[in-house]
């Protein structure tokens, strides 16, 4: 697609393996690959995204890269592409302050799929089995897993370690000499700092970076990995069973006294040695059972130890339906349960490994509630609730007497009246999907966790 015809004939046409010669030809050659090209430009074209700094977006990139083909190939076999600063977007976090993300540019955001691609396969392998986060074929789910396994072999006290703003805080310097141990391509290598060095933008000011790894951009999930490696290969060493998910990191130890020894242990090999800040308001030691992790928690009945959501995640998905049903948004009840359908199964996807058997039934009639007083307070006049409480099988004396109701939204959506009239085959019929349904088509499906 974007490969000048050139330089088709030299290129090997399969693997983007390393070769054994990881020279600086080689790996340069596998980025500007066309296959390795092509591959990441479809990834960026199907995960879409906003745009970055120049406006440009992804249904853009395509007449851009046919046009400007020869000088962006040899931009980057040059070692002179400059990538554009991110810019910078503040996403409110659940528990108060802002998390920073860095939007880069369709351009760049192919170019770190294209570098993912190559740099992947050759760290995937010196990588540790308890790190679980932006890894193929690894996720949240095995992570949570690994954690129950731990607590039932009688591992019983958490080390709960908190890294302040992490992603903002990777020493550059430190990273790069990580990289070069496994990459001994200095194209590739001064490309890679220059997107660590390109900066943010933010208000149409642009601030140069001299730390960290932006959220948001292909590459960062990658170098956050290698950068803490070292670290997942210290608590090995040491014996320790941990699962890492990302920044998040949990060790497991059987005493309250191990918990302390190595939160200390640990505080000081982060700061000390990888120029880290560990929140220690957030750090903490204690019981598993009362942790959070990645949205779930993990409880014991009867010796039995399951894993469920945390109530703090059930509070967040709660709240997040009140933005959905709320009537001051002004859309179509089409679009409302639509909307609320997208979510509900997203989130039930991601839990599904979680016990639920008595917590699904409560949330579906709670949700069934919401839906019920939204439609009440579409019928705003008495006419219109008359009119539909008729058509929904009500007496007309009943119907009249309802609608003159004066008693809340909330309280109303709980009464009689409106479930002898929105039932809940009346729900599923405008749309609703019952999350039960919802929930069992889930567990049908084959995961691969």
């Amino acid at each position: 697609m974007v490969e000048p015809e050139s330089t088709k004939e030299r290129r090997s046409t399969n693997s983007l393996e390393p070769s054994e010669k990881d020279g600086a030809e080689s790996l340069l050659d596998k980025l500007l690959h066309t296959g390795n090209l092509n591959s990441a430009y479809k990834k960026v074209k199907q995960n879409r995204g906003a745009a970055g700094v120049d406006g440009m977006t992804v249904d853009e990139l395509m007449p851009y890269l046919k046009e400007n083909k020869d000088e962006f190939l040899e931009s980057l076999r040059s070692g002179k592409y400059k990538p554009h600063p991110v810019r910078r977007v503040e996403i409110p976090k659940p528990d108060g302050g802002v998390k920073l993300l860095g939007v880069t540019t369709v351009v760049d955001r192919m170019v770190q799929q294209a570098l993912v691609q190559i740099l992947q396969p050759i760290f995937e392998p010196t990588f540790s089995d308890n790190s679980f986060g932006f890894r193929p074929n690894r996720n949240a789910q095995q992570a949570i897993k690994r954690s129950k396994d731990y607590y039932a072999q009688g591992y019983k006290y958490a080390v709960d370690i908190d890294l302040a703003k992490y992603f903002d805080t990777v020493n550059h310097d430190l990273l790069i000499g990580m990289v070069r141990e496994q990459v001994k391509d200095e194209t590739i290598i001064r490309l890679i700092r220059k997107f660590l060095k390109s900066g943010a933008m933010s208000n149409g000011l642009s601030s140069p970076s001299t730390k960290g790894t932006p959220q948001g951009g292909k590459l960062s999930p990658l170098l956050s990995n290698i950068y803490l490696n070292n670290f997942d290969r210290l608590l090995e060493k040491r014996g320790h069973k941990f699962v890492r998910y990302a920044d998040d990191c949990v060790i497991y130890v059987k005493s309250k006294r191990a918990a302390e020894r190595v939160m200390t242990s640990c505080t000081k090999y982060l700061e000390e040695k990888l120029k880290l800040k560990v929140n220690r308001d957030k750090s903490k030691t204690g019981s598993p059972l009362k942790l959070k992790f990645l949205g779930f928690s993990l409880y014991k009945v009867k010796g039995k130890v399951g894993i469920r959501p945390h109530q703090k995640t059930v509070k967040r998905f709660k709240d997040r339906v009140r933005q959905i049903t709320s009537r001051k948004r002004g859309r179509s009840t089409q679009k409302i349960l639509k909307e609320l359908k997208t979510f509900t199964t997203g989130w039930l996807g991601y839990f599904s490994i979680a016990d639920m058997k008595n917590r699904i039934p409560a949330l579906n009639e709670w949700i069934r509630r919401r839906i019920r007083m939204y439609l009440w307070k579409q019928w705003k006049k008495i006419s219109a609730r008359f009119k539909n409480l008729k058509r929904l099988g009500i007496t007309k004396g009943k119907a009249w007497e309802w609608a003159n109701n004066r008693k809340g939204y909330w309280r109303i959506a709980n009464s009689w009246i409106l479930s002898r009239s929105l039932t809940n085959e009346c729900l599923a019929s405008i749309g609703y999907d019952d999350i039960s349904n919802l929930m069992r088509g889930i567990a049908l499906k084959p995961l691969n966790r």
